[in-house]
């Protein structure tokens, strides 16, 4: 099942180098097969449409083409036995910073919009590698929370091996963070710098979004001015700081907030009014078991730990019950890592939603497929086993629900980037001469 025949006789040596090898890796160039695919014996997994015992799945052109007890393929489709075994969508990570080095924080500055993750993307980091192998196949890779207003994110597929670009999540729509609380004002404040407190926290934040509609509206008097000829018409400066910030304005970005306090999401959710943009998801968010109403009557979904507690003190009310408790009220929950060691153990991550919380198998299951996409944006895409999604997929040697499970292999739009029968499978190939 190897993508191409050099990966394929290399597997054993890359695995080697990769760990021990002060070599530079090297990227496969290689593209995607995209041949038919069919994964049969399988417990399927929809998270949609509940539990198919004995199905196959049927990938054609690294899409879901037919699910099913039986499914129509051609007779040269390459044939994956399960052997009874689950089948589940890849796992998202709904909040990352994996691949990012110690570019996670532009922190010269509170307010940074302009800032591109993408810029930072280490497409060769191994800790995609070993992300994959825990069964996650898309990130939202974040800015980190030094900023009030930080950078733009950007969405990944874990195809680790192949080119930087090929790993970018095709048309996902942006994202970007922002972040209250503690984490700015002890930054800035260490500093004796503006902001110290948060109250400082949401005054640069309102100061910052009033620079964008200021500048929005100089350019809106300009263009209209070239509407009624005024061919003495002088354009505003471009500014890349307010031009990001202006999209938010305009909800061509997904605001992301890093965020604990229920007190805060109300002053969040309160300016997000003011100013007339939407909140996607508030990350973290450890304190949304005590307003859930308010969340989901904004349709605000939240990305949160499982059970951290303590480490901080925002984190102090803190309770394992949250994501169920904030579930039961109509809250879209995802449950994500902000950690490439939590990254490796998400599915065991969701898995303790139904110890806490009496979260149902699928409930637990969608904490880390289909509402960790809805958050980044890409539900339409992945994080559920239905025709027409990108064939992202993951058969486990055990319940996928449980400590002891691991996957056995992760294919991501058809092609498969992870094998454990095959040690070092997926890795990037030496080229001679490195």
């Amino acid at each position: 099942m190897c993508r191409n025949t050099t990966v394929c006789c290399g597997r054993l040596l890359a695995l080697f180098f990769l760990w021990f090898s002060p070599c530079v890796l090297a990227q496969s160039t290689a593209e995607p097969s995209h041949n038919e695919v069919v994964i049969k014996n399988a417990i399927v997994m929809t998270v949609t449409h509940g539990n198919l015992k004995n199905a196959s799945v049927y990938v054609k052109d690294g899409k879901i083409a037919a699910v099913g007890e039986s499914v129509n393929a051609p007779a040269s489709a390459t044939v994956i036995d399960a052997g009874g075994k689950y089948l589940t969508p890849g796992i998202v990570d709904s909040h990352s910073h994996l691949a990012l080095d110690d570019d996670v924080n532009e922190a010269t500055s509170p307010v940074t919009p302009q800032m591109m993750m993408q810029d930072a993307f280490d497409y060769q980091d191994k800790a995609i590698y070993r992300a994959l192998a825990g069964g996650v196949t898309t990130s939202l890779l974040l800015h980190g929370s030094a900023n009030m207003i930080g950078g733009q994110a950007v969405v990944v597929k874990h195809k680790y091996g192949a080119t930087r670009d090929a790993m970018l999540f095709p048309n996902a729509p942006r994202s970007i963070k922002f972040a209250s609380g503690e984490n700015p004002k002890r930054v800035y404040g260490s500093r004796n710098e503006l902001p110290s407190t948060r109250m400082g926290n949401f005054a640069v934040q309102r100061d910052a979004l009033v620079q964008a509609q200021d500048y929005m509206r100089s350019w809106d008097e300009y263009n209209a001015k070239l509407k009624r000829g005024d061919k003495d018409a002088s354009a505003p400066k471009h500014d890349l700081k307010l031009e990001a910030l202006a999209d938010v304005l305009r909800g061509k970005l997904m605001v992301q907030i890093h965020c604990y306090r229920a007190d805060e999401f109300q002053t969040e959710i309160a300016m997000a009014k003011e100013f007339g943009y939407h909140i996607r998801a508030f990350h973290h968010a450890l304190e949304a078991y005590k307003v859930p109403e308010k969340l989901a009557a904004e349709n605000i979904g939240i990305a949160t730990f499982s059970d951290w507690w303590g480490f901080k003190q925002e984190a102090w009310d803190a309770i394992p019950w949250n994501a169920v408790m904030a579930m039961r009220k109509g809250v879209r929950v995802a449950i994500k890592s902000d950690s490439e060691d939590f990254a490796r153990r998400l599915n065991q991550e969701a898995a303790k939603t139904m110890r806490y919380g009496g979260a149902t198998e699928e409930e637990a299951l969608k904490m880390i497929t289909l509402n960790a996409a809805w958050i980044v944006g890409v539900d339409d895409k992945v994080g559920s086993i239905e025709v027409g999604k990108d064939a992202d997929l993951v058969i486990w040697d055990g319940y996928p629900l449980s400590s002891f499970a691991v996957p056995n292999k992760v294919l991501i739009d058809g092609d498969i980037y992870f094998d454990r029968a095959l040690p070092g499978f997926g890795m990037p190939h030496y080229s001679e001469g490195q």
